[in-house]
C-alpha cells in the first residue's frame, strides 16, 4: 500500500486538494468494474452532476455498491491503506456517477444526507475524502469531455475500470488528460501583492493572476508570459511554492511566487479582456478591504499562496 500524501510543510499545509489516502493500485484496473463492486468490502461515492453524496456536513457518503440502484457510470479510485469507520483497509472504492432519479432517491433515504461541492468543502474535508473526492471528480469531467475519440471523432467507451477509454471502431486507446496552469503570487520591492479581478467574476472579487501552460514553454516561461499578457507588469525569479489538482473542469495548479523585475514599472495595465482591474495591496491594506473585497475561497492554491503572503489568515471566512 502506498503512504498517505499529506504535505508537513508550512505552504504544502494549506493545499486542501493536495491531500490522498488512497492506493491507486493501477494493477486491480484490469480486473474490471464489476469484480471491484463485487468484493464484499467495496464502498462507492457517489457523484451527480459534479457534486457528491454527504453522509452528514463535511464528510462523504461512503455506501456499499448494492445501495445504489442504478448509474451511468462507474470509475475505481483505488484501495484503502488504513482501516477506518466505514471502510476496512485494502477496500476498493469505486465512485458512481448517478441520474437525477438515483440521486433524489438517496438524498431522500437519509435526513443527514446532502450533495456537496468540493470548490466549497475541500479545505473541510478529511485526508481521505478530499482525496477521493478530487481523483473522482477529476477522472468524472474527463469521460464527461471524450465521449468521442479526438483523433477519429467516433464514439468511444470506458475502459480499464474508468481509467481509459477506447474508440468502439479501432479500439485505440485514450488516457486521461491534465491540463498545467501556473498561479503567481507577485510582489514589489515594498512587499505588495499584486491581485486582479477577472472578466468572468463580479466586479469585487479579486485573486491571483494565472493562466495555462502553453505548448513547448516551461513553468517559469508560463509566470513571465502570463503576467505580462494580463497587466503589462514584468517579473522576474519565479519560484516554485507547490501544486495541487484544480478538478475545474481538468487542471494542475503550479502555484509560483515572484517580483517585480528590477526597473520595472508597477503601474498595471489590465489586458481588458480576462483581468479588468489590478491593484497592489499591502498586508494593512488587504486585511482592511475584506468588507469591500471577495478573496479565493480556502480550497484553492490561490488563496494559499495570499495567506502565505499575509503570514496567517485573513479576516474572512475563506469561501468562494
Amino acid at each position: 500500500m502506498l503512504p498517505e500524501v499529506a504535505l508537513n510543510d508550512s505552504f504544502g499545509s494549506r493545499l486542501p486538494l493536495a491531500r490522498a489516502s488512497i492506493d491507486r493500485d493501477h494493477l486491480s484496473r484490469t480486473l474490471g468494474i464489476e469484480a471491484l463492486l463485487a468484493d464484499p468490502l467495496a464502498r462507492v461515492v457517489v457523484l451527480h452532476d459534479r457534486l457528491a453524496l454527504l453522509a452528514e456536513p463535511g464528510r462523504l457518503a461512503l455506501l456499499s455498491p448494492g445501495e445504489v440502484p442504478s448509474h451511468d457510470l462507474a470509475l475505481y479510485l483505488g484501495r484503502a491503506v488504513a482501516d477506518e469507520p466505514g471502510l476496512a483497509v485494502g477496500a476498493p472504492v469505486v465512485a458512481l456517477l448517478v441520474d437525477d432519479e438515483v440521486a433524489a432517491t438517496l438524498s431522500e433515504g437519509s435526513a443527514s444526507a446532502a450533495w456537496g461541492d468540493l470548490r466549497l468543502l475541500g479545505s473541510e474535508l478529511s485526508t481521505r475524502d478530499a482525496g477521493l473526492f478530487t481523483e473522482a471528480l477529476a477522472l468524472a469531467n474527463w469521460h464527461a469531455s471524450y465521449g468521442f475519440s479526438p483523433r477519429t471523432g467516433r464514439p468511444s467507451a470506458p475502459d480499464a475500470a474508468g481509467w481509459t477509454r477506447r474508440d468502439i471502431e479501432s479500439g485505440a486507446e485514450l488516457f486521461p488528460r491534465t491540463d498545467a496552469a501556473i498561479i503567481v503570487g507577485i510582489t514589489d520591492d515594498d512587499d505588495r501583492l499584486l491581485l486582479g479581478s477577472n472578466a468572468l467574476w463580479e466586479k469585487n472579487r479579486f485573486s491571483l493572476l494565472a493562466g495555462f501552460v502553453e505548448p513547448g514553454e516551461s513553468l517559469e516561461a508560463a509566470v513571465i508570459r502570463e503576467v505580462y499578457e494580463e497587466s503589462g507588469v514584468r517579473v522576474t525569479d519565479p519560484v516554485y511554492q507547490g501544486s495541487q489538482p484544480w478538478p475545474f473542469p481538468a487542471s494542475l495548479m503550479v502555484g509560483f511566487r515572484a517580483r517585480v523585475a528590477d526597473g520595472a514599472s508597477t503601474i498595471g495595465r489590465p489586458d481588458g479582456e480576462e483581468i479588468l482591474e489590478l491593484r497592489w495591496f499591502t498586508r494593512d491594506e488587504l486585511a482592511a478591504a475584506m468588507g469591500e473585497i471577495r478573496l479565493p475561497g480556502s480550497t484553492s492554491i490561490a488563496r494559499a499562496i495570499i495567506d502565505d503572503w499575509y503570514g496567517g489568515e485573513l479576516p474572512d471566512r475563506g469561501r468562494w
